[in-house]
């Protein structure tokens, strides 16, 4: 009799559909008495303020109305899939560009500073290993959550592998690049620390990204540890390392501390934006890479090779293992 129609109670907007409202009227027989005095009352539709407290409503089988989502489900985060535009590769396309900016803009500074002869050479060296990595890694929240945004994103450090090579070949003359990353002014040291660093952070890119803490460890430490360990050790390094002279206790506490300390910085950053999820465990191996990464850095190895190499092998492999 009473086709695409239940009762049940108001919550809170009476859904009326189309083909309740073209269902014609028929008159209520007295056998529906009955069935509708079981029908309970409920809140009216029109007013509060209505003359009668009670009503009954009638609702057609359509979609039940929305549940206010719930507490956990308001606290809970996920990261936001693109930032810049609605469209992820656009929004990845923006990143890289805008990255990119930011990147080329820290080594102009440094450029510059070197150009002038504002600081001392091997200071304005470390300036660019400190800032360049770190200054690069607070852009990753940029990018999307599809595939392609860490290999956008890699794209960044790998343009930089291309021209430590051409530079420190000998293809193309950039004195600027080769005063602000080299020890001595020779462009053939293109080839080894900085070819490393730019390799490091283009492969921490696109193997582990921004959801893993192996490449906030290697970074870190190869950006903030090595680079404070070197401005510290220069400054406060008198008592040297029995196995090494050319190191000193200071600099690797400096580079320990240093490392550590932005592991838990970036693993704060990450996990606002719901990359990562920290806790007192990985605080826990961030510490353990930290230290088994200075030990190494150390050591006459480090040395003979380069600690642009040993330092984020070393946390790669430590962070395999804790993480």
């Amino acid at each position: 009799m009473f086709r695409n129609i239940v009762f049940q109670r108001f919550d809170p907007v009476a859904y009326v559909s189309v083909p309740l409202l073209l269902t014609p009227i028929r008159p209520i027989s007295h056998s529906s008495a009955p069935f509708l005095s079981k029908l309970k009352p409920t809140f009216p539709l029109i007013s509060s303020s209505s003359s009668s407290p009670f009503c009954y409503s009638f609702f057609s089988a359509t979609t039940p109305p929305q549940r206010p989502p719930s507490r956990r489900n308001l606290t809970s985060f996920s990261p936001p899939s693109t930032m810049l535009h609605h469209d992820p590769l656009v929004s990845d396309i923006c990143a890289t560009a805008l990255s990119g900016v930011v990147a080329l803009s820290i080594l102009r500074l440094w450029q510059e500073t070197a150009k002038r002869g504002l600081f001392d050479q091997k200071l304005n060296r470390k300036l660019v290993h400190i800032s360049i990595g770190l200054v690069f890694m607070l852009c990753w929240p940029l990018f999307s959550t599809d595939n392609w945004a860490s290999i956008l994103a890699a794209l960044i450090p790998g343009v930089n592998i291309i021209r430590m090579l051409i530079t420190g070949l000998g293809i193309y003359k950039d004195e600027a690049t080769v005063k602000a990353m080299s020890r001595f002014g020779d462009y053939r040291e293109l080839l080894k620390g900085p070819l490393y660093y730019a390799s490091t952070i283009t492969l921490a890119c696109i193997i582990y990204w921004r959801t893993s803490p192996i490449s906030i460890a290697a970074i870190c430490n190869l950006c903030a540890g090595d680079g404070m360990a070197d401005v510290i050790g220069r400054r406060f390094g008198g008592k040297k390392i029995p196995y090494n002279k050319n190191k000193s206790y200071a600099g690797s506490i400096a580079m320990a501390s240093a490392g550590f300390l932005a592991s838990i910085g970036y693993m704060w950053y990450f996990s606002s934006f719901g990359f990562i999820e920290g806790s007192w465990e990985m605080i826990l191996g961030f510490l353990i890479v930290s230290i088994v990464t200075a030990f190494v850095e150390s050591l006459p190895i480090s040395t003979e090779l380069d600690d642009n190499l040993t330092v984020p092998l070393t946390s790669i492999l430590v962070g395999t293992i804790v993480f």
